[in-house]
């Protein structure tokens, strides 16, 4: 018999759960009772709202527009902050911060660089003729636009559409100022999208004549110069205050394109814009037809700046470059710089480069040339980086992205001497060699087994430089390129021992220098001075630290005398200077893309490389042939009427008929007579040789320096 309490209790939980199982199913129902009473009171609210036939339309309209509007005020937003982020500083750009006034060697001017700017002329001083020039070929709406001009911009657009010439552009000139003052001139949209946010913040921050203040001063007017005042002083040699109706529509020409249009570049295309920016004066109202008659009769004669266009431009942007790093942070804005360029040296390299181009390029399938001649401490007499700088600025002397092929070969000689003590008489063999499944063959595919090292580099033969790097080890080579004066870093590979590499004419220029100056540094420089226009010295070149040496005078002896043999009977020879002793290596890439020559005399060191600017492979060029024709019209040049110096571990012997004259009383004056003392085979073959070059070797060597070889040669020959 069960517990009575048992059961009570059993009863008491039964009923609980019937009580909570009731409440929850009266909740639930009472809840979405509720709710549809909720949404039938809803659907009454909104029934107030409900429109049908024309008057739905337009809701519709105004709900989409809503929502697109509240979608474009967000991307707004999110494009608006990085334009807005530019203002924070509070700084305008600067095209540049300083102004430089370059001097050649001797102290003459050579050109300058920088910018050229003049903000003190109030808006109200400008000439009216310069003030409206600008408005009508600019922006004829500035003073009725928000900041964009949509009229303006739509008419653009049909005008250029239709293949209207006259330069039509659709940026208003709060937008051009903008783009002036805190953006590039890159052609983006995002650009664009900046340069109108821009646009309408000057114009919520300055008034319109604030803005068309700013714009006279800071826009870009070719030649360096920022603003019109400095333009006019520039190319008028006056005062804004006082151009006339002619020079002001030159001046306004320039806004669109300043290097086109510049009137020391090219006169008469400067000359057609100002016509049509007097015609876009009368088209806006601002003059009359008969205004400017006079201005169309008698245009505007820029002063002469030819002088400027023979100016080593590819040299001075270098230099420009080099004296803002060396100057940092100094506070003053215009300084004057002494340079090592030598005007007479920089002729003779841009006619050797230029005239083989000209003369032979088309033959070969190669365009661009580029050129860098230095003393054999480094300073920098000479630098060509183009054919023609006013069709390309780009500087091909010192950008590092050309291998230089076999030229690169005497860093793996030299390690090998320095580090293994071989000599140009070692003797190694020429035989295939792999480095893993890469096996370099030699030029012609041949080889010729036990071979000196001087006959190997003279024959640019690439086993046994490979063999070489495998002994010495790759690493070391880079390491010893690197601190010859290669500055740009490139990976070690297996193919380096055959110049894989990315160098620079200027750096490989430096590097030979080591070389020839009997092996310390000698990285390539172009200044020597630095001061203030009141005199202040900032830098000066004399201050730097001795050089460090690179190489034992072993080596540079052994690896010139190498060199010597490349341009007596190895590929350098086109290279040979009479009476000059030159050596050097030539250097050709893998599908002709570039063709190197890169060698020294006692008296300079200079590095020629031919290829073209796409990187599109020649039609067999190598560096025995057009690198090395330059390569010695410049040197011939070069050491006409001056003393011929030694080159380090190279036996020169004057040529035989100097002799001769020595024979004939030791005058200077060569003759092709035959020397009584001398047998009669040996004697014609001198008066031969005395003919042939009786007129170059002359201006060779002074007079009295010929007279006193000659007698030398003399005494050791007889």
């Amino acid at each position: 018999m069960q517990d009575p309490f048992y059961h009570k209790e059993k009863r008491r939980k039964k009923t609980s759960m019937l009580a909570a199982d009731a409440w929850l199913d009266s909740t639930l129902y009472e809840f979405w009772q509720s709710l549809g009473q909720g949404y039938r009171r809803f659907q009454d609210f909104m029934s107030v709202f409900h429109v049908s036939g024309i008057k739905r339309f337009f809701v519709e309209i105004t709900s989409d527009a809503l929502t697109f509007g509240a979608i474009g005020a967000v991307l707004m937003t999110a494009l608006a902050l990085p334009a807005f982020d530019a203002t924070i500083s509070g700084r305008f750009n600067q095209a540049e911060d300083i102004s430089v006034i370059f001097l050649d060697r001797y102290g003459n001017e050579v050109g300058r660089r920088g910018i050229r700017t003049d903000d003190s002329v109030a808006l109200d001083k400008m000439p009216d003729s310069l003030i409206k020039a600008t408005l009508a070929t600019e922006d004829r709406r500035f003073y009725e636009h928000f900041g964009i001009d949509i009229i303006g911009t739509a008419r653009a657009l049909v005008s250029n559409t239709g293949g209207d010439s006259s330069l039509q552009g659709g940026s208003s000139l709060t937008q051009q100022l903008a783009k002036n003052l805190f953006l590039t001139s890159e052609r983006t949209l995002e650009r664009k999208i900046k340069e109108a946010f821009l646009a309408l913040w000057l114009e919520s921050h300055y008034t319109k004549d604030e803005i068309l203040k700013l714009y006279l001063d800071r826009a870009y007017m070719g030649g360096g110069n920022f603003g019109a005042a400095a333009a006019a002083e520039f190319y008028f040699g006056k005062k804004v205050t006082d151009i006339s109706l002619a020079e002001a529509a030159m001046l306004a020409a320039l806004y669109k394109a300043p290097t086109r249009f510049a009137p020391h570049v090219d006169l008469a295309a400067a000359r057609g814009r100002a016509n049509q920016v007097l015609t876009n004066l009368v088209d806006a109202g601002f003059l009359t037809e008969g205004q400017v008659t006079a201005a169309r009769r008698n245009p505007a004669t820029p002063i002469d700046r030819s002088a400027e266009a023979n100016s080593p431009n590819h040299f001075l942007d270098w230099a420009f470059q080099q004296t803002k790093q060396i100057i940092g942070n100094n506070p003053s804005p215009s300084y004057v710089v002494r340079t090592t360029i030598d005007p007479v040296l920089q002729s003779y390299a841009e006619d050797a480069v230029i005239s083989t181009v000209r003369e032979q390029g088309e033959q070969y399938g190669v365009s661009e040339a580029a050129m860098v001649v230095t003393e054999p401490n480094g300073a920098i007499r000479a630098m060509v980086g183009g054919t023609d700088y006013g069709n390309s600025q780009f500087n091909r002397a010192i950008v590092s992205t050309r291998q230089p092929g076999s030229a690169f070969k005497p860093f793996v000689y030299a390690e090998a001497f320095e580090q293994l003590g071989m000599d140009p008489s070692t003797t190694m063999s020429d035989r295939p060699v792999c480095i893993g499944d890469w096996c370099p063959q030699n030029y012609g595919r041949n080889y010729r087994g036990s071979v000196s090292l001087e006959s190997a580099f003279a024959s640019s033969i690439n086993t046994v430089p490979v063999t070489l790097s495998i002994r010495t080890g790759r690493e070391p080579i880079a390491e010893l390129a690197h601190r010859m004066g290669i500055q740009n870093e490139f990976p070690v590979t297996r193919s380096l021992a055959l110049g894989v590499a990315s160098v620079s004419v200027l750096d490989m220029t430096s590097a030979y220098a080591v070389f020839a100056n009997g092996g310390y540094k000698a990285q390539g420089y172009g200044i020597t001075r630095i001061t203030t226009l009141r005199g202040d010295v900032v830098y000066d070149v004399d201050d730097n630290p001795p050089p460090e040496r690179i190489l034992s005078e072993r080596t540079v002896a052994g690896m010139n005398k190498m060199m010597r043999t490349v341009v007596t009977g190895g590929t350098g020879r086109r290279a040979d200077v009479q009476g000059v002793p030159a050596v050097g290596k030539t250097g050709t890439t893998t599908s002709y893309r570039d063709a190197w020559f890169c060698g020294f005399t006692g008296n300079y060191v200079a590095s020629v490389w031919f290829g073209n600017d796409d990187y599109r492979p020649t039609r067999d060029l190598t560096g025995g042939l057009l690198p090395t024709i330059a390569w010695q019209k410049f040197m011939a040049y070069a050491h006409t009427n001056t003393e011929i110096r030694p080159v380090f571990g190279v036996d020169f012997t004057p040529e035989p008929f100097i002799i001769m004259a020595a024979e004939d009383g030791a005058a200077p004056e060569l003759t092709a007579e035959r020397p009584p003392s001398l047998k009669p085979a040996a004697a014609n073959k001198l008066v031969d040789v005395a003919e042939r070059f009786r007129n170059s070797l002359r201006t060779v060597l002074p007079q009295s320096d010929q007279a006193s070889l000659a007698v030398t040669a003399a005494e050791e020959s007889l």
